[in-house]
């Protein structure tokens, strides 16, 4: 059995200079335990500070997001419960996305639904030939659970790294559903945004079939805390199309290569690197509302 790394705990936020809109949503976070109540996976790649819901709604208060969506985090494996707990406790503000083998049941899924799941992750994201993260769904699952997805209204959202997009995307258009890509494409920063793959990325935003979350500058770049290098692949993207953009922080930022990041400090550099403030109504609330079910 492999050595299971652990995490650090997040960094204490404070209230940013500017708070975000009214019903400003934050798309990408993850609850973890407690885990004498939600045990982590034996087979995991990282063992994360309890996270509970809790702690979660504080963060969320103290930087001033009304909404929240929560992201299955691969410490948990396919077992949804503290997530799925989150949502059941916090109907009106939270959505979920979940994680499900191609063998889980429309009955569940269909019962996630009504708990305000919205989406199913699936795990592309190889290093050195194998998939990164231990307790992920492949993508080849998707086939499956597809139809019922389309039923649901559900979308696909996929940890990639975008040198591996081009040759992705037409297994993702076959399936029919909106797709969301993780984290501006997972790159890093230093190869730039001239690359084959997130110019695929673009060109797929800027049609209008995927969405992308402008999160993550703190997984591209290593040069915390302002990660510049991570700027350019945002810009590029709001110019590529506004309408299909989504902000998370990543919140508690489970298994970072290099320092740990301040949820604070990553949504004033969303802000800085957003300057227009239609845009940013856009990214934090109309989106999400339509993207994640919330009401207008």
């Amino acid at each position: 059995m492999p050595t299971i790394p652990a995490c650090l705990p997040p960094l204490d936020v404070t209230s940013p200079k500017v708070p975000p809109s009214p019903n400003a949503c934050d798309t990408h976070a993850h609850v973890f335990g407690p885990a004498d109540q939600f045990p982590y996976a034996a087979d995991r790649s990282y063992t994360p500070p309890d996270a509970p819901l809790a702690k979660y709604l504080g963060m969320l208060d103290t930087i001033g997001f009304a909404r929240g969506v929560l992201v299955q985090g691969s410490a948990h494996g396919h077992d949804n419960s503290a997530m799925l707990d989150a949502l059941e406790r916090q109907p009106a503000r939270l959505r979920g996305v979940a994680v499900a083998d191609a063998d889980v049941s429309p009955a569940d899924l269909r019962s996630w639904n009504r708990l305000g799941v919205r989406g199913l992750r699936f795990n592309h994201f190889f290093r050195d030939g194998q998939l990164h993260y231990r307790g992920g769904v492949p993508l080849s699952a998707a086939q499956v659970l597809a139809p019922v997805m389309a039923e649901l209204g559900w979308h696909l959202q996929l940890w990639i790294d975008v040198k591996d997009l081009p040759e992705t995307i037409p297994v993702l258009k076959s399936l029919g559903l909106p797709v969301v890509i993780d984290h501006m494409g997972r790159t890093d920063a230093r190869a730039g945004t001239a690359t084959a793959g997130f110019q695929s990325l673009l060109r797929a935003v800027g049609d209008g079939w995927c969405w992308a979350k402008v999160s993550g500058a703190h997984r591209l770049s290593r040069a915390a805390p302002d990660y510049p290098d991570a700027r350019p692949f945002h810009e590029a993207l709001v110019r590529a199309n506004p309408e299909r953009l989504v902000w998370g922080g990543d919140w508690p930022h489970p298994r970072v290569e290099g320092e740990m990041p301040n949820a604070t400090h990553l949504f004033e550099l969303f802000q800085q690197w957003t300057p227009d403030t239609a845009t940013q109504h856009r990214i934090l609330v109309t989106n999400p509302a339509r993207l994640y079910g919330f009401p207008n």
